[in-house]
């Protein structure tokens, strides 16, 4: 198969949602279509001991919700589909972040009966600023929630999207009978015996027909026409082109649960969702047809394998093909390094690759090269954008609790940070260590990380920090710099990198120090010119 054609049958993308919308169910029903698992896990059902396939560690396991991203890549009707399912809690934000800029699309999934919350706005308002394309799946419909218009208008207005419904339910909750694909203009009729399996529906071209009243009965019939009637009213035909740009989303409705309305997402996602776009370096912008290699590391995992002490840095291809055993050059470390065995994904089950195209994601082996933003090319010297640090929102003073396990602690603090999992900043003034996150739940995992994979324990102790500030002077010598310095002293500290940055602990105190020292800019993301 040609280069251009193996581009072109890519599809990589993100599913993004508010914790428990189903997004993990939604991308076990996506594998079960595309013929890569037989069974979906139940994500929160006992009494079948099979996990949902993405949640591959320990703690996901117990807990039930995603704490890191995971790929996924299956083959479905001759494309090649890469997903990447990430976290939904707020407090796993960061990857998902970083997420995004790996994707070249997304799907946003809502749960009928909350509608948009507040995780998702936050998600949707990063995909909006950088212009991915988004399909929006309502899922959950075997179950009573909002109106289907209603759920519409919310959507529309909180997430400031110019929706276009591409298919519709008939009737919800005890009620739910179906839905139509508006898209390819069939029905597809529900039976809630099967929820493990996939179940086929009945197909209609014409919803005037009087056999459709004998199907769902003459009210669930009436009601539905008079609904399609005022979708087509009401809402802008599907534009492929204004979807592509991010200036249209359609919208799907289904029960992932059921695997019900997924089959219609999935047969219109592949048809109409973009293949690997170009993306911006600092340098200039790098087209995906280019044949060169370029790629860069959005997501470091420590131990995928607890036995082995192994990291796997995760590298988007962005142009050209990788090959194995070839020699690309480490941009950062200005150093040629070639990979004796790239994997490919399948939640935790990894095949070696012998190449890779744009859009893949390829897991390579990692003694600590490499940190999260690192580019790897043919020769040339390219930096890629937009994997910043964000201000974390919570910090701790971490304190080692079996001092014969101090080396143990420093290397599993060193690896977990170097996934992004968290920040760690060293204290100027004394070398205390201090951890922040976006959320609390972090400091939870991080725990239970140290002890079951580094077999080291650690304790915490609160500190009042509000935000951290990465500092950047205008002039390093000037005295204005030296005399902030010498104040703050107590409160600088170093990041991972070794970049200067100010614990502050409000807001106020963050207005003081920018009106009193003009010449010291800070900033919220450790990446300054982030677009």
């Amino acid at each position: 198969m040609s280069f251009l054609k193996q581009i072109e049958r890519r599809r990589t993308f993100g599913i993004i949602s508010h914790p428990d919308a189903g997004k993990t169910t939604l991308t076990e029903k996506l594998l079960l279509f595309g013929g890569a698992i037989q069974e979906a896990g139940a994500v929160k059902n006992n009494k079948i001991k099979k996990g949902a396939t993405s949640d591959f560690m320990e703690i996901e396991r117990q807990r039930g919700i995603s704490v890191a991203t995971s790929v996924l890549a299956f083959i479905y009707k001759d494309k090649k589909i890469n997903i990447l399912d990430t976290p939904g809690h707020k407090d796993f934000a960061e990857d998902t972040f970083r997420t995004l800029t790996a994707v070249d699309s997304v799907i946003v999934v809502i749960d009928v009966a909350k509608g948009v919350e507040e995780q998702t706005e936050k998600l949707v308002q990063v995909c909006r600023m950088r212009k991915i394309p988004m399909i929006v799946f309502i899922n959950k419909l075997d179950r009573e929630g909002k109106d289907a218009f209603d759920l519409l208008d919310e959507v529309e207005q909180k997430l400031g999207l110019r929706v276009v419904p591409l298919s519709f339910p008939i009737g919800m909750g005890y009620d739910f009978k179906g839905i139509y694909n508006i898209y390819e203009k069939k029905i597809n009729l529900f039976s809630g015996d099967n929820k493990q399996t996939v179940s086929e529906g009945i197909e209609f071209t014409d919803i005037s027909t009087p056999e459709l009243d004998e199907i769902i009965g003459e009210t669930s019939a009436e009601t539905l026409r008079e609904e399609i009637e005022l979708v087509e009213e009401v809402y802008p035909s599907f534009n492929k082109t204004e979807y592509l740009e991010g200036n249209l989303q359609p919208v799907f409705f289904g029960s992932a649960l059921n695997n019900f309305g997924v089959k219609e997402l999935l047969d219109c996602f592949i048809e109409i969702a973009p293949s690997p776009q170009p993306k911006k370096s600092e340098e200039r912008l790098v087209d995906s047809k280019e044949e060169k290699m370029t790629g860069f590391v959005f997501k470091i995992h420590a131990n995928m394998d607890p036995n082995h002490r192994n990291r796997l840095a995760f590298v988007k291809i962005v142009s050209g093909t990788f090959k194995r055993n070839s020699p690309y050059l480490h941009v950062r470390n200005n150093k040629k390094m070639k990979f004796s065995s790239p994997n490919a994904f399948f939640a935790e089950k990894k095949e070696i690759v012998d190449e890779s195209f744009p859009g893949d994601i390829v897991g390579l082996q990692d003694t600590g090269n490499f940190k999260i933003g690192d580019t790897l090319t043919e020769g040339e010297i390219l930096n890629f954008k937009g994997v910043p640090s964000f201000s974390p929102e919570h910090f701790r003073y971490v304190n080692n609790a079996d001092p014969l396990k101090s080396k143990q602690l420093f290397k599993g603090l060193d690896q977990l940070m170097d996934e992004g999992v968290a920040q760690l900043f060293t204290l100027d003034l004394n070398g205390r260590k201090v951890i922040g996150t976006v959320g609390a739940l972090q400091y939870e995992v991080i725990q239970y990380r140290l002890e079951h994979e580094y077999g080291a324990k650690c304790s915490y102790e609160n500190l009042p920090v509000h935000k951290a500030c990465w500092i950047e002077p205008e002039n390093p010598k000037n005295d204005e710099f030296k005399e902030f310095k010498r104040v703050k002293q107590r409160f600088l500290a170093k990041d991972k990198q070794g970049q200067l940055v100010f614990l502050a602990d409000s807001a106020f105190t963050i207005q003081m120090t920018q009106s009193k020292y003009p010449s010291v800019k800070l900033h919220f993301t450790s990446e300054f010119n982030i677009q």
